[in-house]
């Protein structure tokens, strides 16, 4: 299948004084504030473009700033970039998101599509309202992609009462251009699953070894078959790359050895309400004293480390299990760092064909 390598566009750059600083920082939990800077947002969406990358993922939380208006900043900078914007189902009633995602696709020629996602931190959510446990959020997700779908697809009015939904009269007047893959999903629990099977285009898969990966690709391709649908499979992976191997570890120690020092001073206190650390505690995972430096350290043990050859060598064996949504999420805080992403994309390239949405 197509291999469709996907980056990122933040809204505001990571915290740190220097290149190597923000470098570092880019493996720590973030803090909850995270400003919206026009300028990075427009010249980071370009340099996705320009490096050769077909897709780029917009995020979502709480306190950060709306990732559908960041979407749109940076479409409006690029020609040929498509974006996926993180959407919380919940938050909004799914007629207007759909009418939110529709606009973006008419206005932008087709480049915008919705990671939609049920929160994974019950304290995230409850900050913008969401009270529901996750279970519970499950249970609504399931009515909420029904009518977001719905309303991306329905040429006449229609009205719906569920348990958690109530419309009459509803239709969008306008409609995303057609094509194979706008919504994606998310979720390794049966419900996840079961969602993603019934309603995504696309299924990011979380990561985990690789026998377990296949396992779960398996399960949401069943899911799906069961529906007469097909679904393409999204991974994100953490790079963190040299020209050399040896200097790709060298500089993956020295990382975590400035990812420590930098949140171990006095800036500490505001990592410590981080979306990921909420996350960590509610899967009891930051039970311990040095919850930051235990993510820290997970960030890197999870990552791809090496030179572009071999990061590449690797991501094939995702590939081979099914795997053709690559995300790269590594540094870019340098133009070496931008050669070694070129390289990289170059490596995958050469075995595989660029597909659009």
């Amino acid at each position: 299948m197509e291999l469709d390598i996907r980056g990122g566009v933040r809204a505001a750059p990571v915290p740190g004084a220097t290149p190597e600083e923000r470098t570092a920082l880019r493996f720590a939990p973030d803090p909850r504030d995270r400003d919206a800077d026009p300028a990075f947002v427009a010249r980071s969406a370009r340099e996705n473009e320009e490096d050769g990358l077909d897709s780029a993922l917009v995020v979502q939380s709480s306190s950060w700033p709306d990732p559908w208006l960041v979407a749109a900043w940076a479409l409006a900078a690029t020609s040929r970039l498509r974006v996926a914007v993180a959407h919380r189902a919940g938050t909004t009633a799914p007629t207007v998101a759909a009418r939110s995602l529709a606009t973006l696709d008419r206005l932008s020629g087709g480049r915008a599509a919705a990671h939609v996602i049920v929160g994974s931190s019950d304290a995230d959510v409850a900050r913008d309202g969401d009270t529901l446990g996750k279970a519970d959020r499950y249970r609504r997700a399931e009515e909420y992609l029904d009518l977001f779908h719905r309303t991306l697809t329905a040429r006449q009015d229609f009205d719906h009462d569920g348990e958690f939904y109530t419309v009459r009269g509803a239709r969008a007047g306008l409609f995303p251009e057609p094509r194979a893959e706008l919504i994606s999903f998310g979720g390794s629990s049966a419900e996840g699953v079961a969602l993603a099977g019934r309603y995504a285009d696309v299924y990011a898969v979380s990561p985990m070894p690789l026998s377990a990966t296949r396992r779960q690709i398996a399960r949401v391709r069943a899911a799906a078959s069961a529906h007469g649908r097909t679904v393409r499979i999204w991974r994100h992976v953490t790079v963190v790359t040299a020209p050399t191997d040896e200097e790709a570890e060298q500089r993956a120690r020295r990382i975590r050895a400035d990812a420590l020092r930098l949140t171990s001073g006095p800036d500490a206190g505001r990592r410590l309400d981080a979306v990921q650390l909420d996350r960590d505690r509610e899967r009891g995972r930051a039970d311990g004293h040095r919850p930051v430096a235990d993510y820290i350290a997970r960030s890197l043990a999870g990552a791809f480390i090496g030179s572009p050859e071999t990061v590449a060598a690797r991501i094939g064996w995702l590939r081979a299990a099914g795997v053709s949504v690559v995300q790269l999420d590594m540094p870019l805080e340098t133009d070496q760092d931008r050669e070694l992403r070129r390289a990289l994309v170059a490596r995958l390239r050469a075995a595989h064909v660029r597909r659009g949405w």
